[in-house]
């Protein structure tokens, strides 16, 4: 046995030491508490940081889902009246075609020269013709051409002697038209078999 294990050699703690430890553990808790409170003090200061931005970004989103909505508002009625009025100016453009129609009707009803009543007519029809070319709406000649499904619609198929006439339009029932390249009605032809 070592000198130092004896229980007489074992020398009891001073009075002094214990003191100190003790203030030091105490002052070391102090410091502890001091940091956790300090730590407590920064997170809840940075949860209300965080919670003040989340509200600001959440406002600001609440702003832009109904600028959107008022954006999306104000296209739809603006398209709607884009639509509405390109539709008066169409038929704006009509009214003078319309007149000389009237004009027309009364220049019949006191002449009785046929020819002259015809050559009024054909004018006015060439009148509207144009006006309608301008506006894009052009008609579909399918006058000894391929039948096309595309652009007409058989009403009837005629059986033909000549091989070269299969397939073929025989003859135009109605007139088809486009409108700026886009098939607004399909000619209805009779086609060749």
């Amino acid at each position: 046995m070592n000198d130092n294990q004896h229980p007489e050699n074992i020398q009891a703690p001073d009075a002094t030491a214990l003191e100190n430890e003790a203030f030091v553990n105490e002052a070391t808790i102090e410091e502890v508490k001091d940091e956790e409170m300090q730590q407590q003090e920064g997170d809840s200061k940075r949860i209300a940081d965080l919670e003040e931005e989340l509200a600001k970004e959440k406002k600001e989103y609440l702003f832009l889902m109904a600028e959107f909505d008022n954006f999306r508002k104000r296209t739809l009625k603006e398209k709607s009246e884009l639509i509405k009025n390109a539709g008066e100016q169409a038929l704006k453009g009509m009214l003078p075609i319309l007149d000389d129609f009237e004009r027309g009707i009364k220049a019949a009803e006191d002449s009785t020269d046929v020819a002259s009543v015809k050559e009024g007519i054909e004018l006015i029809y060439n009148k509207f013709v144009k006006y309608l070319e301008k506006n894009g709406v052009k008609e579909i000649d399918p006058e000894d051409r391929d039948f096309d499904t595309e652009k007409h619609e058989a009403i009837s198929v005629v059986p033909v002697p000549d091989e070269e006439q299969k397939g073929k339009i025989l003859d135009t029932v109605q007139k088809g038209y486009t409108i700026n390249g886009k098939v607004m009605r399909h000619a209805k032809v009779v086609v060749g078999q």
